[in-house]
C-alpha cells in the first residue's frame, strides 16, 4: 500500500480586509464540518461570519451557505486541507499569509483567492504530487494561475507531452505513430509490442507510413515527425 500526497506551500500578500475574509472562509469550512441541517443554527452561524463573507458568498434561498461550498470539488466535504498562518508583512498595510499542506485542496484554495484576494492578482502557486513508495506514475506536479479572468490549472504531464510534441515536430528523421491519453500522455507504436515508450517506437519512412494498416484504439492514432537522435 502506498500513500499519496498533494503538497503545496506558498506566501501571498493581501489587504487586511482580504485577510479577514480569508479567515472567515476557513472558519466557515470548520463550521460546516460540525454544523447540522437545522436551519436556525445554520443561519446563526452564517450571520456570525459577517457582512464581508455574505457579500463574497451570498446566501441561497433555502440555505445561507448555499454558494460557499461551490469552492470545493466535493461540496459535501468543504475543507481546504491546508494550514493558514501569518508571517511578517513585507509591505506596509499588507498582510502576509502562508498556505501549506500535504493534501492540499488546490482547486478550493485557487477559487478562494480568486474570490477574496483581488488585490494580489495576478497570482499563482505550484504544487507537487508525491508518494511514499517509488510507484511509477505517482510523481509530478503543476501550477494554479489566478487572474482577474478566473482560475486555471496546469499539470507537469501535459507540459511534458507538449515538450515531446515540439521536439518531434522540430525533427524529421522518419515518422512515429502515436496515441494520446488524458492521464498517461503520448504512447508510441512498436510493430511487435504495440503502443509504449518513445525509446521503443518503430520509425517509418513516409512511404511506409502511407501503407501501414493503422491499429484501432480508443484514441485515433496520428503520425508525428520523428526527432533526430540525441548525441
Amino acid at each position: 500500500m502506498a500513500n499519496n500526497y498533494l503538497k503545496a506551500s506558498f506566501l501571498i500578500e493581501v489587504t487586511p480586509v482580504e485577510a479577514a475574509l480569508i479567515d472567515c472562509a476557513f472558519a466557515a469550512s470548520d463550521l460546516l464540518g460540525d454544523l447540522g441541517d437545522e436551519p436556525a443554527a445554520r443561519l446563526a452561524a452564517y450571520s456570525g461570519l459577517g457582512s464581508a463573507f455574505a457579500a463574497a458568498f451570498p446566501p441561497g434561498g433555502d440555505d445561507p451557505f448555499e454558494t460557499f461550498p461551490a469552492l470545493f470539488v466535493d461540496p459535501t466535504y468543504p475543507t481546504f486541507d491546508c494550514d493558514l498562518s501569518r508571517c511578517e508583512p513585507r509591505s506596509e498595510g499588507r498582510v502576509h499569509l502562508h498556505f501549506a499542506g500535504e493534501q492540499f485542496a488546490i482547486d478550493a484554495v485557487g477559487h478562494l483567492l480568486f474570490a477574496a484576494a483581488k488585490s494580489a492578482l495576478p497570482f499563482g502557486f505550484e504544487f507537487s504530487l508525491d508518494c511514499d513508495r517509488l510507484v511509477p506514475g505517482q510523481f509530478g506536479g503543476g501550477y494554479v494561475a489566478i487572474t482577474e479572468q478566473g482560475v486555471s490549472f496546469g499539470h507537469s504531464s501535459a507540459l511534458l507531452d507538449r515538450a515531446i510534441g515540439r521536439a518531434i515536430e522540430e525533427g524529421a528523421d522518419g515518422y512515429v505513430l502515436v496515441t494520446r491519453h488524458a492521464t498517461h500522455g503520448l504512447s508510441f507504436w512498436n510493430r511487435e509490442a504495440g503502443f509504449g515508450r518513445l525509446a521503443d517506437a518503430s520509425i517509418f519512412s513516409e512511404a511506409e507510413a502511407s501503407r501501414l494498416d493503422i491499429p484501432i484504439t480508443d484514441d485515433q492514432p496520428e503520425w508525428l515527425a520523428m526527432p533526430a537522435p540525441l548525441i
